[in-house]
């Protein structure tokens, strides 16, 4: 039976079904006080998301992970806007398992729909449903994960109403003991007051809150926001600054031990044999353990000692051979060869058809024609890979930074063998995500460990070689464009043909194998930035052709957008160059019919002084791209200092809708910036014969701090839903640099990293 007719057939069977969930109102996401961890010292849960305490202050059940991206800052606004309370007094607490703390807007991104088609004041009835759809499946399934620029997107209106409700429900109560009306009630920094000079703090109605039944819960108007636009300082610096805050290699549980890995030096490789004998004659070593593949990543074994030192010692004077993956060792050349084949010889999946490309290329005068290609990159985050892990009495205990906690617990019942209510986390500060703690492999081996340690903890520390040669890596990219010049300057079709792994498919057989089918649905992500451009071609054709190299792949921060705008803004200037146009009056003519488009090219191009004059040898190069959900332009300022490559000013122009607080979005900017200029001038990772080639910052290097470009961030004012801002930045960033080196240098660079 042809796969189409089995679908088909089953959707009919269950259609009724479907169409009647459907219809059926969305659960509500502002939970119930149970929902929250127990209340501690007399504190009162209102709903699933706050709790008063005794002295009015507020807890915020915090469900996302702070990575340096500043959520917990800017989650907690939301609720201390709509309570009234200086942002000082609200305190974070991590979340529970319950469903309600699942990120239902995350999963807006998988859906292949066209930007410009929202673009308007109503979106079409198709999106509308969609979205319903999808936001109620997400809903039940409830996926506690913090990426995908998502954070302040999914809790703008479940967050804030659940504390309008709280304060609705608190001002009642008062109103109650008062014998006055509430409406002759107003809240200013977390007092309640009343014109009789009556004021009482949160804490002395709380408990008479929870046992009213609010029923309006008005949220504030816009024009009475005093806490959210504005720039507060971040709640998260003063720890981190006086050593205070914990990350994942701050765990301490009494009774520690440590371990470090060593994993097959060919990916997808095996271990042969291991003479362990060298290892537990190491000073401080306790023991070995043989690790399986977890979660998609290598086989190989562990080393615990009395410190990770000595657990180092121990892995580094092994004597272990290993064995090649069955279908042969993987080498990044030939892949790269093979995905070019594939572009040229498949059709590949059509994301986006308007028109007749075929026909208007057929007819054209000329054909401007390239292949643009991306690399493999590895995450490369500061704190690497670890979890401290305890197995005692058929209950495991976690201490780790993680984006996805729900899914972590979740391998950590699998490998230990124990129901998943018998597993605890705490969820502490990332030393960097980027998408690689989206990962639960290194979860699952530090479960493994501890099993073998006598119900003692165990902090399982990856070394940065094992880090950097053991990666979900962002995929290689290959991409045929072609673009029909009609008459001199005047363009009317594009056509676009990438080949590369399919991401989300491989992500979801490691974390979420449920939801991993036996085929393989049209990934979105590794076509998102070729097929969702605003230029306005009459003739579009894009399509990505899926491969599977046999290389772990990731999402890596801005995930597709990241190599893809790369692809396509550099080829909007080489359609510039070739037919005489200044690069900016050509996008702003492609422009024409995506108004918030252009008016951020415009801005981002008056902020950086475009066509005025620049000291000798330098040049500007611009870029302008769309991802998850907001409009990013940038203008890096470049010259070459002894042959390389040398960024002295970006500008930044960002349109992300409603802003929480405008200085965590210049500081997002500014890290999008050098996160996305390392992987511009430096970022590769190179296969032979198996094994990853880089194995430490010596051979990947990071922007340091003296080659930092001076970073200016424009913020267009909007009255829109928040979106992303976590990733935004790093997508233009690599075309504007390679665009202004082709204006230094007259060499267009077709691949990354870049070099002169």
């Amino acid at each position: 039976m042809k796969r189409r007719t089995w679908i088909l057939g089953g959707l009919s069977a269950a259609g009724a079904l479907v169409v009647g969930w459907g219809v059926m109102p969305m659960r509500s996401r502002l939970g119930k006080p149970e929902h929250m961890l127990p209340p501690l010292q007399g504190e009162v849960a209102l709903n699933g998301w706050i709790k008063i305490a005794q002295d009015g202050s507020v807890v915020l059940a915090m469900a996302r992970a702070e990575m340096g991206q500043g959520v917990h800052s800017a989650l907690a606004m939301l609720v201390a806007e709509e309570l009234d309370v200086p942002l000082a007094k609200v305190r974070l607490e991590s979340s529970g398992a319950d469903s309600i703390y699942g990120n239902v807007h995350m999963m807006h991104a998988a859906l292949p729909f066209h930007p410009l088609d929202m673009e308007g004041p109503e979106l079409p009835a198709k999106i509308k449903v969609t979205h319903w759809l999808l936001d109620k499946a997400v809903r039940e399934l409830g996926l506690n994960a913090t990426g995908g620029s998502s954070s302040i997107a999914d809790a703008w209106d479940h967050l804030r109403m659940a504390a309008a409700v709280a304060r609705a429900g608190l001002v009642g109560a008062a109103a109650d003991a008062w014998k006055v009306p509430a409406a002759e009630l107003k809240v200013a920094n977390g007092l309640i007051q009343h014109a009789s000079g009556k004021q009482g703090h949160y804490g002395e109605f709380a408990k008479a809150a929870m046992a009213l039944n609010v029923k309006e819960a008005p949220l504030k108007d816009r024009k009475d926001w005093r806490l959210i636009g504005t720039a507060a300082p971040r709640t998260d610096i003063p720890a981190k600054v006086n050593g205070s805050a914990r990350f994942g290699l701050d765990a301490r549980p009494e009774g520690l031990v440590y371990a470090t890995v060593r994993q097959s030096p060919m990916l997808g490789g095996s271990l042969g044999q291991l003479d362990d004998k060298a290892v537990m004659a190491v000073a401080g070593v306790e023991r070995v353990v043989m690790l399986p593949g977890y979660a998609g990543g290598s086989a190989g074994f562990a080393v615990v000692g009395k410190t990770t030192w000595h657990a180092l010692q121990g892995a580094a004077a092994a004597q272990a051979s290993w064995q090649q993956r069955p279908l042969g060792a993987l080498n990044s050349r030939d892949i790269e060869a093979h995905l070019n084949q594939m572009a040229s010889s498949e059709d590949g999946f059509r994301f986006h058809t308007k028109g007749d490309v075929a026909n208007a290329l057929a007819k054209t005068s000329r054909v401007i024609a390239a292949t643009y290609t991306a690399p493999f990159l590895a995450h490369a985050t500061m704190e690497p890979m670890n979890c401290t892990a305890q197995v005692k009495d058929g209950q495991v205990t976690l201490w780790t930074g993680t984006q996805v906690p729900e899914v972590a617990r979740a391998v950590a019942a699998k490998v230990a063998g124990v129901p998943l209510d018998q597993v605890t986390l705490h969820a502490l500060l990332l030393g960097g995500g980027f998408g690689r703690r989206l990962e639960v492999d290194y979860v699952a081996q530090a479960v493994r460990v501890a099993m073998d340690c006598g119900g003692r903890p165990v902090q399982l520390v990856w070394s940065r070689e094992e880090d950097m040669t053991h990666d979900m890596y962002r995929p290689m990219q290959v991409a045929h464009l072609k673009a029909s010049v009609d008459v001199p300057g005047a363009f009317s079709a594009l056509s676009i043909k990438s080949a590369g792994d399919a991401l989300t498919p491989r992500f979801l057989e490691r974390i979420l194998p449920s939801l991993a089918g036996p085929v393989d649905t049209p990934d979105k992500s590794s076509a998102e930035g070729l097929f969702d451009l605003p230029y306005g071609f009459a003739h579009q054709h894009m399509a990505h052709v899926a491969t599977k190299t046999g290389v772990p792949i990731g999402n890596w921060r801005s995930v597709g957008h990241s190599q893809n705008a790369f692809i396509t803004e550099s080829f909007i200037d080489e359609i510039a160059f070739e037919t005489k146009q200044d690069p900016l009056a050509l996008r702003r003519a492609l422009l024409a019919d995506a108004p918030r488009y252009l008016a951020v090219l415009n801005l981002a191009a008056d902020k950086a002084g475009w066509g005025s004059k620049l000291p000798e040898g330098r040049a500007r190069g611009i870029a302008l791209h769309e991802s998850f959900g907001s409009i990013v332009a940038e203008v890096a300022e470049v010259s070459l200092q002894n042959g390389k490559p040398r960024v002295h000013r970006v500008v930044c122009v960002i349109d992300c809708g409603t802003v929480v607080n405008p200085n965590i979005v210049a500081q997002q900017m500014e890290s999008s910036v050098i996160f996305a200029l390392t992987a511009a001038l430096y970022g590769r990772i190179d296969i032979r014969d198996g094994a990853v080639q880089q194995t430490n910052f010596h051979n990947y290097p990071m922007v340091k701090l003296a080659e930092a470009p001076m970073v200016e961030t424009h913020i267009m004012p909007s009255l829109r839903h928040p979106a992303g801002v976590g990733e935004p930045g790093v997508p233009p960033l690599a075309p504007a640099v390679a665009n202004a080196l082709f204006a230094l240098s007259g060499k267009r660079q077709r691949s990354l990293p870049l070099v002169v």
